[in-house]
């Protein structure tokens, strides 16, 4: 893990306070940058998200799903985690925290899109600081690299159903064609992209995608990080206002977390999983690709919207979390080896 992403949380927080005092000192500006859309897509948001994910995704190599049969115990567990539970378990935590317990202390008119946010942050596993959290458990790194690649491919499917179906379930309008448009501008584009780059460089030779990976790098960072910068110009007088909200968000995305990543691990014990698969397989089922969710809750509920605020706050806590559960993986090696 770099020096930058080892901070992540540190540089998102500062983007909330620079995105906060900007949106104030020039509100003129930002109104401008909001009315750049084209069939409900901001332009200038949706280029930052390309920036941000497609440098993610070229590391994929698809041709890796050919390698799922070598594990597929831990395959099955990730999946039934990251497909069957994570989303369902996420939108329950959302109606039963934000909708109930925490109602009374929230704005009332965005509590549906906080739950709509919660609910895009775990419609789809995240796909590239996964290999980081991998390498941090000696994970397996052909299981890993072939259970993003799955990941991804379903994710093409599945993403717009799932939130489709528990935004419906949720009573909240699922405005279908700007979400299939953001699987198609978020996804199905950035992947064939990707692919197609990645093909070219790999026949100059691996070193040539080395280099560009290295060179991409930071700058899908620093592209989230203006993202966030934009998000919280807009949403600044609402958390200045609700300065709980931020902390509210955040108890059913840890939970979620928790209870994703232990789930995945005890069924891996429990089917005598190796600890180099279970590892990951437990961080890949509790992780979200954040990226995608901030994308899809800006163009179907807009960059004022909590659903936009909600994935915000997934981005603000994923790296302390996710290293919190690298430890406990860590520290339990002999305890999961005694019963696997």
């Amino acid at each position: 893990m770099t020096l930058f992403e080892r901070y992540l949380t540190l540089w998102v927080a500062l983007c909330i306070i620079a995105g906060i005092i900007l949106g104030h000192a020039f509100p003129a500006i930002f109104q401008v940058i909001a009315a750049a859309e084209i069939a409900q897509v901001n332009l200038p948001v949706a280029l930052l998200i390309w920036l941000m994910i497609i440098p993610m995704l070229l590391k994929i190599d698809f041709a890796a799903m050919g390698q799922v049969a070598q594990h597929w115990r831990g395959v099955g567990v990730t999946i039934f985690v990251n497909w069957a539970v994570k989303p369902f378990s996420m939108a329950l935590l959302g109606w039963l925290f934000i909708g109930w317990l925490f109602r009374p202390y929230l704005p009332a008119g965005q509590i549906d899109s906080y739950i709509a946010g919660l609910i895009l942050l775990a419609a789809a596993p995240c796909t590239a600081m996964v290999f980081v959290w991998s390498n941090l458990v000696k994970g397996e790194p052909h299981f890993t690299l072939s259970q993003v690649a799955l990941n991804d491919a379903i994710m093409v499917l599945a993403f717009a159903p799932i939130v489709g179906l528990l935004l419906g379930i949720s009573a909240i309008s699922v405005p279908w064609k700007t979400l299939l448009l953001s699987v198609a501008l978020y996804i199905v584009a950035p992947v064939a992209i990707a692919q197609v780059w990645r093909r070219g460089l790999l026949q100059k030779g691996q070193a040539a995608l080395d280099r560009t990976l290295k060179a991409l790098g930071p700058i899908s960072l620093l592209a989230l990080l203006a993202t966030l910068v934009l998000l919280f110009a807009f949403q600044g007088e609402q958390i200045v206002a609700h300065p709980l909200v931020i902390a509210l968000l955040a108890v059913p995305i840890l939970i979620q977390v928790y209870f994703n990543s232990g789930l995945a691990y005890w069924l891996n014990r429990r089917l005598g999983v190796a600890h180099c698969v279970a590892g990951p397989s437990a961080l890949i089922g509790a992780s979200n690709f954040f990226e995608l969710a901030v994308a899809a809750a800006i163009s179907i509920f807009g960059l004022n919207s909590g659903a936009a605020l909600a994935t915000v706050v997934g981005v603000l806590i994923e790296v302390p979390v996710m290293l919190s559960v690298v430890k406990i993986v860590n520290a339990s090696k002999a305890w999961y080896e005694k019963g696997a």
